[in-house]
């Protein structure tokens, strides 16, 4: 069974765009989204533009320029609970249901909010997996920090991030555990559910108990609620002409998905 690290998410590398300073990184995604999400509702050319704009990340970033489309597609049906915008958004029928005495009625305008919001959930999870591919975890928390965001938020993040971790290595265990024992084979719906819970049990105090150990580790090597890292953090020339050319380029995403 192949288990994947949260940090496995960085794709190592030495493009442009991982050379870029971390907060500039962490700006341009927050820019991104905050412009896809003040877009019209049928912004198509708009957000077709946005698309071009994540792929041509990709690409200055050579990590291939359908990496983050690949990984995207996971999060679309968290957005699929907007569908009721379909029934509840006034404009011209399109197709109705009969529901007892409840009448479902689908309109244009639904639908075209409906596809919006989809298109601009889709976009921002994109761009938001493009950040964490070209930026290691120690540098965006760094970044954080930078940009002000308060030191506790930024703590509990990186203490999350790296705890997840440490339950998905205490998961793995238990179901190799089971697997052993030949546990999943066999049994009553009532047995499974009882296996499942037990080591939903365990899972918990296995977690438990190993966080406290490796935060007393942390806390013997010098931890102060801080993750370092070697990047020096300094704005360069390069830094603050990538800013500027995606605030431009967004600008003009913007003013087209307002003329048409």
């Amino acid at each position: 069974m192949k288990h994947i690290h949260l940090s496995d998410r960085y794709q190592n590398g030495a493009s442009r765009i991982h050379r870029l300073e971390p907060r500039v990184k962490v700006i341009v995604t927050l820019l991104f989204i905050i412009s896809n999400v003040i877009l019209p509702d049928g912004a198509w050319i708009a957000f077709a533009l946005s698309f071009g704009l994540v792929t041509l990340v990709c690409a200055l970033a050579n990590i291939g320029i359908f990496f983050a489309l690949k990984r995207s597609f996971v999060a679309l049906p968290f957005a699929l609970v907007a569908v009721t915008v379909v029934f509840t958004t006034p404009g011209q029928p399109l197709a109705g249901w009969q529901i007892g005495s409840s009448a479902l009625i689908a309109t244009d305008a639904g639908l075209v909010r409906f596809l919006s919001i989809l298109a601009r959930s889709w976009l921002s999870v994109q761009m938001a997996i493009v950040l964490t591919a070209v930026t290691p975890i120690p540098d965006l928390l760094h970044a954080l920090r930078h940009l002000r965001v308060p030191p506790l938020l930024v703590a509990v993040i990186g203490l999350m991030v790296r705890y997840l971790t440490i339950l998905s290595d205490e998961a793995l265990r238990l179901m190799r555990a089971r697997d052993a024992r030949s546990v999943g084979s066999g049994g009553s719906l009532l047995w499974r559910a009882q296996v499942t819970g037990n080591m939903v049990g365990q899972l918990f105090l296995r977690s438990y108990d190993r966080s406290e150990r490796v935060y007393q580790a942390m806390l013997a090597r010098g931890f102060d609620g801080r993750f370092l890292t070697a990047n020096p953090h300094q704005m360069r020339a390069h830094d603050w002409w990538a800013l500027a050319g995606t605030v431009v380029a967004l600008a003009l995403i913007h003013v087209a998905g307002m003329a048409l």
